[in-house]
């Protein structure tokens, strides 16, 4: 594998090319999006533990810096991130800038993509992947909620047979375990069959987490064959 960083036109993002990757060879591509303060690099120490040849990996840094203690920064892709997350666009307008210049930079067809996050990130992986099927094969949503399901109801696109990938904590301490059951609910009542776990963990990703998910990203969004 090798780490590229990237500054496009609206983000910063990382990179992790395949075991054997060759300019030019064509892959299908995951992004995971990273949480409420922290960075594009968090998540990129999963790729390990899922599939190290067979996917471009790409890690957007999300574009709201904030203090979180005194020299101590991080990003966030909302604030606040209730109700209101992400009220003006901005972010996500800016995501899509990001993924647009990857996919272009990497020749990344529409439908060869899995987009995913934790936490915040997971909660702008569905504000920005539902209405987007015909771009993302699949959405990963790691210990988060659906932010606005009111608002997210009118965005829903006329298909809704997407594959969706939903992870929590039953002691969730940030995200109640609770939101994770209202997202589900809210996705089986609007036509979607998510498929849907609860762990024995806290706000985390534990190798029970990624031993599920690998197997589905493998169903969903085969790796490319060498």
């Amino acid at each position: 594998m090798e780490t590229r960083q990237f500054r496009g036109q609206s983000l910063r993002y990382q990179v992790v090319e395949p075991d054997g990757y060759r300019q030019g060879d064509s892959y299908p591509m995951v992004i995971l999006l990273h949480g409420y303060g922290s960075h594009m690099g968090d998540l990129a120490g999963l790729v390990p533990l899922l599939d190290t040849s067979g996917y471009i990996y790409v890690f957007p840094n999300a574009p709201t810096r904030i203090e979180l203690a005194p020299g101590m920064v991080g990003y966030a892709w909302s604030v606040p991130v209730g109700e209101g997350f992400d009220d003006e666009g901005a972010s996500e307008e800016q995501l899509q800038g990001c993924l647009a210049d990857v996919m272009d930079k990497y020749s990344v067809e529409a439908g060869d993509v899995v987009l995913g996050g934790f936490s915040q990130g997971g909660m702008m992986t569905f504000r920005h992947g539902l209405p987007r099927p015909d771009i993302f094969r699949g959405l990963v949503a790691l210990s988060a909620q659906i932010p606005g399901r009111g608002d997210m109801r009118e965005r829903l696109p006329q298909a809704r047979d997407q594959p969706i990938f939903i992870s929590h904590g039953t002691s969730d301490s940030m995200i109640p375990v609770k939101a994770a059951q209202l997202a589900r609910q809210f996705l089986e009542t609007n036509g979607y069959d998510p498929e849907y776990h609860e762990y024995d963990m806290d706000h985390q990703i534990t190798p029970d987490v990624l031993a599920d998910l690998r197997r589905w990203l493998g169903e969903t969004l085969p790796p490319k064959k060498r």
